[in-house]
């Protein structure tokens, strides 16, 4: 199978997982993830654009009982979130890849990646981190005020935030990334309580 072919089948797939739940937000998000790689670094490999469109793939899947944000003092940082986020996405997308009959080199090199890709790890995993982050920031921070804050709580948006902003390893993403930044906490604390 060539290596396009995979990557623009790992692509429907993500899209056909969130319409599912009618995620347009979800699916912005991971196409502007595989979009940001590219600009971060234009010779990426294609394992890495599928991690960056399919590494959040455990939310298309997630049960509407998930409480491990909410029942959780560190909220969306929790150590058992981050842990099952990680580690399911990479089950999902390894199982999929496995039944589109992927090479296994790279079953196991996006599965490395996607497990990684909120806490990083080495240069790759990193550069994945750094793409969601600004993603994050560009795509993400209108449902997280919408949403999450009645779900959980103004100060754990805004740890969030500051939490993926900080989280960034390169300059030039963190660059990137602090205009989002600054504007996301900006409409969280212009929000009337």
């Amino acid at each position: 199978m060539m290596l396009n072919e995979v990557y623009n089948k790992v692509e429907k797939y993500v899209i056909e997982t969130f319409s599912k739940n009618n995620d347009e937000n979800g699916i912005k998000h991971l196409l502007r993830t595989a979009y940001w790689i590219k600009i971060l670094e234009p010779r990426a490999d294609e394992s890495l654009l599928i991690s960056a469109v399919a590494h959040d793939i455990e939310r298309g899947f997630r049960d509407k009982s998930y409480n491990k944000i909410t029942n959780n003092s560190k909220g969306f940082m929790s150590d058992e979130h981050l842990t099952y986020h990680q580690n399911e996405g990479a089950r999902i997308m390894g199982e999929y890849l496995k039944e589109i009959n992927a090479d296994k080199k790279l079953i196991n090199r996006v599965k490395s990646l996607v497990s990684k890709h909120e806490i990083g790890g080495n240069k790759n995993q990193n550069l994945l981190k750094d793409a969601d982050s600004i993603s994050f920031f560009e795509n993400n921070v209108d449902h997280f005020i919408k949403k999450q804050i009645g779900n959980t709580s103004k100060e754990k948006v805004i740890d969030k935030f500051n939490w993926m902003f900080n989280r960034i390893s390169s300059n030039r993403a963190k660059n990137i990334a602090k205009p989002f930044y600054e504007e996301a906490i900006r409409k969280v604390n212009n929000l009337k309580e």
